[in-house]
């Protein structure tokens, strides 16, 4: 028995007892050493072939782990993402914030497809690149690769992106378990959670990922509660595994993941990656009795059964998918479909024809996708913003300033009518912390990592206001990874929007909106605060203490519970249009709460509107969240026509942890809610269990 010949007996049998049939010869043929080689990582040579052959360290070609030449057992290839597969030079996409803000699984399933199959193209088959660590406070510099603040959202997103990827045969590997959601300490951080935060806050969107079949997950960097995440068995056994059913393999995050190798490997990590550093003796380990070799083969067969599961759907595509025009266009769809109108005063968008237009700003003709970090995705070009609306709107009628100084950014208005001001920031502010491994004490500027702080760099308000006494129209396109705090100048703009980072299509999908051929549809995957006190504690490089307390409240369940008013609640984003929810009802099933209503397009435009389904428990003796959000839906409406939409509430979803009893239960009474974000979101009607 070989790979190949069990490959081609589970097709024709795909049952779980001949998996399990299929996978325990495989293991019985194999040796200790060959048993040992599927739990190491095997990079070194593939890290010195990429920067020599491409001028570049990281992923250019798959990381390899495991495999057994004998037994024609391939290895695991692994690729990175979120925003494109980073392999070569693929299709980089929006970030997954961006496509958070879509508010559209469909959308995000047709994301994935495009992933999955510039994988193949590019060699690898297992997908590194499904970020759901949930943003407590927008200071998080990855905050980019991530879909939102609420562990629903996350769900229902990384869901999307799993499925894809393995309908496609590519091994899904959502990331990073768990509670990672800062930068600089990512090493040393300890993150301490109570039970019922972790299950209803904190993990709640991995284990959607779990039971939509995902075969791995990757560990993070940091500690829960005293324990480096990828060398804890309360995470990767008793929960991962004992509660949730997750029959998949583990792998660690890259290079510092592990410190101790029986201590990881007893804890239920079972590869190491992507070079092998305490796994190289993990023989002697198993020799001194440390672990078991009962235990090696069960990991073995966690391996291979997750190969088996997905390798069997697997289809090798050829380079000519990577870049090609059915995946650009749907790149810059996609930019377009998440940007985010926050202020349109007096209608000053869209742009009229025949009008002139400034773009002006740091970022007004510069290349700004995202992070220079593992995420980062090399396409041959980027259209910039300048470059997407000449593109639009015609040379002669687009003048272009990339820069700050308030004297020439004026003299490049002075005959214009309209400003499109690029402000925010770029990989030097935000990201993965590039130089820290682990013992840095000072953060060097411009180094990425987690953000100085939430208001926009100083020359990027002194210009939106100098900009603002010009008598021009002012649209101040913020790019960036999450929130910011606005209100110090939002008052001097006609027209605010969110573009993010928004993929190597980003500035023809910026003239799509602007000039009206599109329409806004995105909305805030997180909550934008007045004042940046208002958000979660976080740390930064330099604090002492590195414990943190990750509470039962943060984002808009925050807001609502301390009574704050945001300056845009989470869920909020304008529309050229304007629309109207009507007959709005519920009916509760057997194992679903059917919220309908149908969405009236009262405007002259079509458009589309994101429908949003949240519950509150009504039990006032437990400590319970206002509401919480358990169901959205994205629906276009024609100018002047009416659609009906159905948004379905799992039952599940609506339950809450009871750290007693470790189960899951429901309260008495609910109170549903409709709306179009969370501020606005109307009472339905009240159901009782």
């Amino acid at each position: 028995m070989d790979f190949v010949r069990a490959t081609d007996l589970y097709k024709k049998n795909p049952t779980e007892e001949n998996l399990r049939i299929l996978t325990d010869e495989l293991v019985g043929a194999m040796t200790l050493n060959e048993k040992l080689d599927m739990l190491k990582g095997h990079a070194m040579g593939v890290t010195a072939k990429n920067f020599l052959k491409n001028g570049r360290f990281y992923n250019a070609e798959p990381y390899p782990a495991g495999g057994c030449k004998r037994l024609k057992i391939p290895e695991i290839l692994f690729t990175d993402g979120p925003r494109g597969i980073v392999l070569r030079h693929s299709t980089c996409f929006p970030v997954s914030m961006l496509r958070g803000a879509a508010f559209d699984d469909e959308l995000e399933y047709r994301v994935g497809e495009v992933f999955a199959k510039e994988a193949s193209a590019g060699g690898a088959n297992l997908f590194a690149g499904i970020c759901i660590n949930l943003l407590r406070n927008p200071m998080w510099g990855r905050a980019q690769e991530t879909y939102g603040e609420d562990p629903f959202l996350l769900g229902k997103m990384g869901v999307a992106l799993t499925k894809a990827m393995q309908d496609n045969g590519i091994i899904a590997c959502p990331k990073h378990y768990a509670c990672n959601s800062i930068e600089d300490l990512r090493f040393s951080v300890d993150v301490k959670a109570d039970e019922r935060a972790l299950h209803e806050v904190y993990l709640p969107h991995f284990k959607k990922c779990v039971d939509a079949g995902a075969m791995s997950i990757m560990g993070a960097y940091n500690r829960v509660n005293g324990t480096y995440c990828c060398e804890s068995k309360p995470l990767l056994t008793d929960i991962l595994r004992n509660k949730w059913g997750f029959d998949g393999f583990t792998i660690s995050d890259f290079f510092f993941g592990i410190y101790n190798a029986a201590r990881s490997f007893n804890a239920g990590l079972d590869i190491e990656m992507p070079y092998t550093f305490r796994y190289a003796f993990i023989g002697n380990r198993v020799k001194k009795g440390d672990i078991s070799k009962a235990d090696v083969d069960v990991s073995v067969g966690r391996i291979l059964r997750a190969m088996l599961r997905t390798f069997s759907k697997y289809k090798k595509y050829p380079e000519s998918v990577i870049l090609s025009k059915e995946h650009t266009d749907l790149a810059r769809e996609v930019a377009a479909k998440g940007m985010v109108l926050l202020k349109n005063e007096n209608k000053t968008l869209p742009v009229a024809e025949g009008k002139r237009i400034a773009v002006i700003g740091r970022y007004a003709d510069k290349i700004n996708t995202g992070d220079h970090g593992s995420s980062n995705v090399f396409s041959p070009y980027t259209v910039t913003p300048y470059e997407g609306l000449k593109n639009r709107f015609g040379e002669n009628n687009v003048a272009v300033y990339n820069g700050c100084d308030t004297k020439k950014a004026k003299e490049t208005a002075a005959g214009c009518d309209y400003i499109v001001a690029c402000v925010g920031s770029d990989w030097l502010q935000e990201g993965e912390f590039l130089v820290n491994m682990g013992n840095v004490k000072k953060k060097p500027k411009g180094s990425g990592g987690d953000r100085v702080n939430l208001h926009l760099p100083e020359e990027d308000v002194a210009l939106i206001k100098a900009l603002a006494e010009c008598g021009k129209k002012l649209i101040v396109n913020i790019m960036g990874g999450s929130a910011y705090v606005i209100n110090d100048w939002s008052d001097c703009a006609d027209a605010i929007m969110m573009s993010f980072y928004s993929g190597l299509e980003g500035g023809n999908a910026l003239a799509d909106i602007i000039s009206g051929d599109k329409n806004f549809g995105g909305k805030l995957p997180f909550t934008v605060a007045k004042d940046a006190e208002d958000y979660p504690d976080f740390r930064h490089i330099g604090t002492e203490n590195k414990e943190i307390d990750y509470g039962y409240y943060h984002g808009y369940t925050l807001f609502e519970k301390k009574n704050i008013e945001p300056d845009y609640p989470f869920g909020f984003g304008l529309s050229y249009t304007d629309f109207e929810i009507r007959n709005a009802a519920c009916k509760k099933n057997a194992d679903t709460v059917a919220v309908s209503a149908e969405v009236a397009n009262i405007g002259k435009v079509d458009g589309d509107e994101v429908l949003q389904v949240y519950i509150g428990s009504n039990n006032a003796e437990a400590d319970r969240p206002v509401k919480l959000l358990k169901g959205f839906k994205r629906i276009g409406v024609e100018a002047g026509k009416t659609e009906k939409a159905q948004i379905d509430v799992e039952i599940e979803d609506i339950k809450f942890y009871d750290p007693e009893s470790g189960e899951w239960v429901l309260d008495g009474e609910y109170t549903v809610y409709l709306g179009t974000s969370s501020s606005n979101a109307a009472p339905v009607a009240k159901i009782q269990f």
